[in-house]
């Protein structure tokens, strides 16, 4: 797309205000505002020729103008400066993280809780889990004689605890020798573990067939539950003139309700390797998001992934939320590394 430097800045200027101000911009405001050095009927003509470009439109008759979702998208692809969170919240980021290490789900729950306040926008964080995760031990413990608890641990130390009720439960030494049975399968993902398998162990234990169904059902879920998804801030939205419709409002609280969709938006063409991106307006391909945008980043632990993400109006203020999204990273990643020596 070829730009003069002339319309470039009208641009610039017209998203500088409307993040602002959420009004639409007119030339006269970007010539008293702006000290561009041209006449507001220059400025006229060159937002009309952004309009053609699809750079701005004009939401209703005003002679006011807003950025368009291409608008958005060239300027943070190309004109957005960077900035850096001060030096209170780089350390409140740091001791957020610090004081809640050793308790993973309550540190993912306060990141989200932070990130809300920091930024007065929506805030989503997924738990780091292992994208494929496989098992380690599995032990069966007799509870009374109709259930038994299964105790399965991953490669990434994820464990699950299910109860399998039958029929007929096995003595102790029975139930040890299934267990070492069932642990001759160790080292695959729970969802290659097949039927012939099951079968093998069948064929030893013939009396316990109901119970080894179980197990291998409970076998094959093993590692495949979600994350679990901690969401803040959404009433923040609110806050912003653009969703004072009450039907807006709340087809965007409907999705910011369904975790599994969240889950799905923070991780699909994840950049990885902590990069940040993001999505503006009609680029999530969701309907009721169209008004708003999603800065995610990915953060680890070890071998296991989670994801967070920053939803706001399209008008965010980029580069600051991008600034705070990644002083929160730094802050987990740097912590992350002295627990585990480096």
């Amino acid at each position: 797309m070829d730009l003069s430097s002339r319309k470039i800045k009208i641009l610039e200027a017209i998203i500088t205000d409307y993040i602002k101000t959420g009004d639409p911009v007119g030339s006269r405001t970007i010539s008293k505002k702006y000290p561009l050095g041209i006449s507001s009927a220059t400025i006229r003509n060159e937002m009309s020729d952004l309009e053609e470009m699809g750079l701005i439109c004009q939401p209703h008759t005003s002679a006011g103008r807003i950025p368009s979702d291409k608008g958005y998208r060239l300027y943070v692809d190309r004109l957005m400066g960077h900035s850096s969170i001060s030096e209170e919240e780089s350390v409140f980021l740091k001791d957020l993280v610090m004081s809640n290490i050793s308790h993973i789900d309550y540190l993912m729950e306060q990141t989200a809780k932070a990130l809300a306040h920091l930024t007065n926008y929506a805030t989503v964080v997924t738990e780091a889990k292992a994208e494929n995760d496989r098992l380690k031990k599995i032990s069966l413990v007799g509870v009374d004689d109709r259930s038994v608890v299964m105790v399965s641990v991953t490669e990434s130390k994820k464990v699950e605890n299910t109860i399998l009720r039958a029929g007929k439960i096995p003595d102790f030494d029975v139930l040890n020798a299934i267990t070492a049975a069932v642990n001759n399968y160790i080292g695959l993902y729970g969802s290659e573990i097949n039927k012939e398998a099951a079968e093998n162990i069948l064929k030893s234990f013939k009396p316990y067939g109901e119970l080894i169904a179980k197990i291998f059902t409970a076998i094959s879920q093993t590692g495949s539950k979600t994350s679990e998804v901690y969401t803040s801030g959404v009433n923040n939205i609110l806050d912003y003139p653009e969703f004072s419709d009450i039907e807006k409002a709340k087809n965007v609280f409907k999705v910011l309700e369904e975790k599994d969709i969240l889950q799905k938006l923070l991780k699909d063409n994840s950049a990885g390797d902590g990069a940040v991106q993001i999505i503006i307006g009609g680029e999530s391909n969701l309907s009721q998001l169209k008004d708003l945008s999603i800065i995610k980043t990915n953060y680890t632990m070890g071998d296991n992934i989670g994801f967070i993400g920053i939803i706001g109006p399209t008008r965010m203020n980029y580069s600051q939320t991008v600034s705070v999204l990644r002083g929160m990273i730094e802050s987990l990643n740097e912590v992350i590394k002295q627990i585990t020596g480096g």
